[in-house]
């Protein structure tokens, strides 16, 4: 008696995969088509991937490919006047997307670029005043880590004036 509750859940289970018959065909313009209905009536035959009951047409790449070998065998060769499609297998819209993507990125890269010149600039001003301020003899004085003030002896002077001056050769090269 077990075995037909489990029997008609098993059979419950594989109807609605019937249910989902599926139609598979390439569009007028390229794009593949999936849907539960039949294609409309102007798509051709040759054009209809998948339909249901298991049945599937053959790739419309392949055949469209024999399609223009046979038109290409079949023109005239001298002044033929049908021109022969080819086929890229290439979708304009994803190289549209790409180009965008790789403009984009470009900018920004550019704008960062124009950030860190922005900020070498401004580093550099910054270090030729204090190097005008560090050669101008002044007493200079500094805060320690205790809040006191320290005035800078001769050898901290100097130290400090190296640093600004290598600060000074690597950001201010001149334009």
């Amino acid at each position: 008696m077990n075995f037909l509750p489990a029997l008609v859940l098993g059979v419950a289970c594989f109807l609605p995969a019937a249910s989902f018959a599926q139609w598979q065909w390439v569009d007028k313009d390229g794009r593949k088509v999936f849907s539960d209905r039949a294609p409309p009536s102007d798509i051709p035959a040759r054009s209809i991937l998948k339909q249901p009951g298991g049945k599937a047409a053959a790739a419309p790449a392949a055949e469209a490919a024999a399609a223009a070998a046979a038109t290409a065998a079949s023109a005239p060769r001298a002044g033929a006047s049908a021109p022969v499609p080819k086929l890229t297998g290439k979708d304009k819209e994803l190289d549209d997307k790409k180009k965008q993507a790789e403009a984009a990125e470009a900018e920004k890269r550019k704008q960062d670029e124009t950030r860190v010149a922005q900020l070498k600039a401004e580093n550099c001003q910054r270090a030729r005043r204090a190097k005008t301020s560090f050669d101008s003899g002044i007493r200079i004085a500094r805060t320690n880590e205790k809040g006191e003030r320290e005035f800078l002896d001769d050898a901290a002077r100097a130290a400090e004036g190296r640093r600004l001056q290598d600060i000074i050769a690597a950001d201010c090269k001149a334009p």
